[in-house]
């Protein structure tokens, strides 16, 4: 059993607080449940600078604000594992994100530890220690939390801070220590910008194949669920399914028969939000709609140049020992293939900006595509 302190009150929080700020590191978890809300609800803190292994009790803490501004000291490096999650609730719940950061699986994966490993395998290939995940599925919003619970919560950050040595002197020995800061700082970028609900239409699932028209319907349909569920803190899919957008921006019913006979909509949806759904319908602006959505997999020569492209990256993941996922995914392909047929025109591609840039620009720039 690890020993840790159990932080549920201010005064000990601004205790703990104060010995943190002395420190240059700062490793840090979360627990969380989400489940059917929009935003995830944090159960538990825990935070270790080598010294004190603490948990915060966010539930009992009626004032977090002296804990996040920590995460705002530049003398600080913030340590977390795979913490994209954590970075949303840091963002929601104390509008704040890392000013340095140190993501130990990114920081494994350009050790050659294998790209997304999670943090089990990761004490266990670094530290040849066993950790049981047994509590993996608790309810970290109830209490009182069992010291069992409390024991793995603490291990995620005890075995962190051990292994952390050795992450920093294979990171050094490759050059690449600097690669994962640079890392820490773009997945840190916008999370502070609150959801757009105008934008919100371009998330919903198959909102490609709609026409102009169809998809002024659903930008008033998605627009009005995002605010809705931000409002109730309930996920989208729980107020109106994607499917049933889409169904209701094709097929435009313009009265409660019309839409009670759509098998897209459930007889809740039907119900609760029958009337709603019909008067947006006629709110839907057809003067100024939405241009048709691009997709980049359907232009003539994509096959052809996200093959080329992924063959040359793959070519150097390999030389360089860097996971192609992590080098350059799917995502960062197409990112690149847009930036080229928008005439090279905005932001520089991520495959063309820092640490990724030293290895690619000339491969890619060879390749000729246009």
């Amino acid at each position: 059993m690890l020993a840790f302190q159990y932080i549920d009150d201010d005064a000990s929080l601004t205790e703990l607080v104060s010995k943190y700020r002395q420190s240059p590191l700062l490793i840090l978890d979360t627990e969380f449940v989400r489940t059917r809300t929009y935003y995830a609800r944090l159960g538990l803190i825990q935070a270790y600078d080598g010294q004190t292994l603490a948990l915060i009790d966010p539930i009992s803490v009626g004032n977090l604000s002296e804990f996040w501004s920590l995460l705002s000291e530049p003398e600080i490096t913030t340590v977390l594992h795979s913490c994209s999650e954590d970075l949303e609730v840091f963002a929601r719940n104390g509008k704040c994100q890392p000013f340095r950061l140190f993501d130990s699986q990114i920081a494994a994966s350009l050790c050659g530890f294998g790209h997304g490993l999670g943090y089990a395998k990761l004490v266990e290939q670094t530290l040849n220690i066993t950790l049981d995940k047994g509590e993996s599925r608790t309810d970290w919003m109830k209490r009182p939390l069992s010291d069992a619970q409390l024991n793995y919560a603490a291990n995620d950050v005890y075995y962190l801070y051990e292994l952390y040595p050795q992450l920093i002197q294979k990171l050094e020995d490759r050059n690449r220590l600097d690669w994962v800061f640079e890392e820490g700082e773009r997945m840190t970028q916008g999370r502070l910008t609150p959801p757009d609900p105008e934008q919100a239409y371009l998330k919903v699932k198959n909102a490609f194949q709609l026409s102009s028209r169809q998809l002024a319907y659903l930008k008033v349909l998605a627009k009005w669920r995002l605010n809705k569920a931000l409002k109730r803190d309930l996920a989208v899919g729980f107020v109106v399914k994607d499917h049933a957008l889409i169904g209701l921006a094709k097929k435009q019913p313009k009265s409660l028969s019309e839409l009670n006979k759509m098998i897209e909509l459930t007889d809740q949806e039907k119900r609760v939000h029958g009337k709603d759904l019909l008067a947006l319908l006629g709110s839907a602006d057809l003067d100024n709609p939405p241009k048709p959505i691009d997709v980049l997999a359907l232009k003539n020569g994509y096959k052809s140049s996200f093959k080329a492209i992924k063959n040359c990256l793959t070519a150097l993941s390999e030389q360089h020992d860097i996971a192609i996922e992590l080098l350059g995914s799917k995502r960062y392909i197409h990112e690149y293939l847009q930036w080229l047929w928008d005439g090279k025109r905005g932001e520089l591609p991520l495959l063309l900006s820092g640490w990724r840039a030293e290895i690619l620009a000339s491969p890619l720039a060879e390749l000729n595509i246009s």
